[in-house]
């Protein structure tokens, strides 16, 4: 291990924690209002720095370059088709939002259909990111950061085992301190510094590898050697034998990247804190342009990592440490881990402030104790970050072993993500349908997946379709059945959608244009790298 690794690594932590701390400090952590939505003070930029590093954590980085280094160019649709999921919320779901006044969505469900539906709805949210989101991004932060600064031979430990406890505890313990003491606007101000670096980063990474893989012959040569070698990897159609089939594009995962955009807690948080609906709208539309570039240097890496390895061995979550380590030079490779502790942090410490908001206004303040004074509130929800921080340190560990975390992750988060999406699609939709739809809608969704997937007889039905198209078809029976009971027993008056007067609602001018831009870009990369 170079000690020029370490320092700089050190050296970039360090200095994205001083500038955090030197423009938040005197930001106003006692309120509810100041603590989980940052004073509704967001402008675009720091919107669209805080969705991309939300959601770049190395779940993304290591686990798509992984799924990239096993099916080639077809896993980019993770990226390409989350530009339409990001022009939908900017055009569709945003103003709804923010017309709402809401700091959660269950808080959406609350005012759309009633308290019980709110409650169904978050507890659903707690135990899916006790269960599967927090611990995946510790456990494949710490994969990755054991590969990048080779940390056996950093450290000495020989023990796999135990490196992987004491990377994802010591990860873990610095993200829970960011969220929990810091509120939602430092997590949006030190995921916008590290997701500049992290675009250079990944951009010089791929820059290097190219320049490997020519012998130093340029990346332009490099890409002809990948092209001319590997023309099977970068074919965007994938095939039904790959992870993502093409026809899958139109059915669950198209669905999963709409809730994943639109509808999910962590991610959205930080829109519903935007300072205008202009503001909100053009962050939300940067994201997409910034995500147009994501095969660059989520899915590329992972092909080169496959020219490179695929004949040694190297497992495909492992690949892109490898790349990282053996292809940077020693100051940069302190550099990147140090932007990559910044992604961990960011994707777990946004995970837990979305947490703690579902919680404390949710169920501390909507069931525990309703009269509990704003310090009160913000003080169960760090007391409970707390636990939920350490039950991910917990059970991070115990992933060990899947043979594609990327997969894992989509296959694991649609249990829930199809059926909240069905109910807050219904419930902006329609006027009628009642509390009793929604409620089923949840319930019978969640377990109508998890039987679908683990429970015999049931699981059958994935041997003869995609689990996606399954997916999407529990989707359209959900919808289905809640219209139903809409028409047969619907709610004795119309909804109608109030505007709370939390922020100004006035339109960017520019956001159907651009929407429009981003949507014709997705359609044009599929076409150029269609076989």
């Amino acid at each position: 291990m170079h000690a020029l690794t370490l320092i700089s690594f050190l050296f970039f932590t360090g200095l994205v924690a001083l500038i955090t701390w030197l423009i938040t400090r005197r930001d106003d952590l006692r309120s509810t209002r100041g603590y989980f939505l940052a004073g509704r003070s967001l402008t675009f930029p720091l919107i669209a720095g805080s969705l991309l590093m939300t959601n770049l954590s190395t779940e993304q980085m290591v686990g798509l370059n992984g799924a990239a280094f096993t099916d080639g160019l077809s896993v980019m649709a993770w990226e390409v088709v989350a530009v339409v999921a990001l022009v939908l919320l900017a055009l569709f779901f945003l103003p709804r939002f923010l017309r709402s006044g809401i700091a959660t969505v269950p808080q959406l469900l609350e005012i759309r259909f009633d308290h019980g539906t709110q409650l169904i709805c978050n507890i659903i949210f707690l135990i899916a990111y006790a269960v599967i989101l927090l611990p995946i991004v510790l456990y494949s932060g710490a994969i990755g950061l054991q590969g990048m600064l080779d940390l056996p031979g950093l450290t000495g430990i020989e023990s796999s085992s135990f490196l992987l406890w004491a990377t994802v505890w010591i990860v873990g313990l610095i993200g829970a301190v960011y969220a929990l003491f810091g509120g939602l606007r430092t997590v949006a101000v030190s995921d916008t510094l590290n997701g500049v670096g992290l675009l250079i980063g990944g951009l010089l990474i791929v820059f290097f590898a190219l320049n490997a893989v020519s012998d130093g012959g340029g990346i332009l040569a490099g890409w002809d050697i990948l092209n001319e070698q590997h023309p099977e990897m970068f074919n965007s159609m994938g095939r039904e034998d790959q992870a993502v089939p093409f026809a899958t594009l139109f059915t669950g995962v198209f669905l999963i990247n709409l809730f994943y955009w639109t509808t999910n807690q962590q991610i959205i948080q930080r829109t519903f804190a935007a300072k205008t609906l202009a503001e909100g709208q053009k962050g939300v539309l940067l994201t997409g342009f910034f995500k147009l570039l994501g095969p660059l240097y989520l899915v590329l890496p992972g092909i080169i990592a496959y020219h490179m390895y695929a004949d040694q061995g190297v497992q495909a979550d492992e690949a892109y440490g490898h790349l990282v380590f053996d292809i940077l030079p020693p100051y940069l490779t302190g550099f990147f881990a140090a932007v990559m502790v910044g992604a961990i942090l960011s994707s777990f410490n946004s995970a837990l402030n979305s947490t703690t908001t579902l919680f404390s206004l949710g169920i501390y303040k909507g069931v525990i104790k309703k009269d509990a004074t704003e310090a009160q509130v913000v003080k169960s929800g760090k007391i409970f970050g707390w636990i939920m921080a350490i039950a991910a340190m917990v059970i991070a560990p115990l992933l060990a072993g899947q043979e594609s975390l990327f997969s894992y992750l989509q296959t694991m988060n649609a249990i829930y993500f199809i059926p909240i999406l069905a109910v807050v699609l219904v419930g902006l939709l329609t006027k009628r349908v009642p509390a009793i739809a929604a409620k089923i809608g949840l319930v019978a969704g969640c377990l109508l997946i998890a039987a679908g997937y683990f429970i015999p007889p049931f699981n059958k039905i994935l041997d003869v379709t995609s689990q996606y198209h399954f997916v999407a078809g529990v989707f359209v029976l959900l919808i289905a059945i809640m219209l139903i009971i809409g028409k047969v027993c619907p709610r004795e008056t119309k909804w109608v959608h109030q505007d709370a007067g939390e922020v100004d609602l006035t339109p960017w001018k520019g956001a159907w244009p651009v929407g429009l831009v981003l949507v014709l870009c997705v359609i044009a990369i599929y076409a150029a790298f269609a076989g």
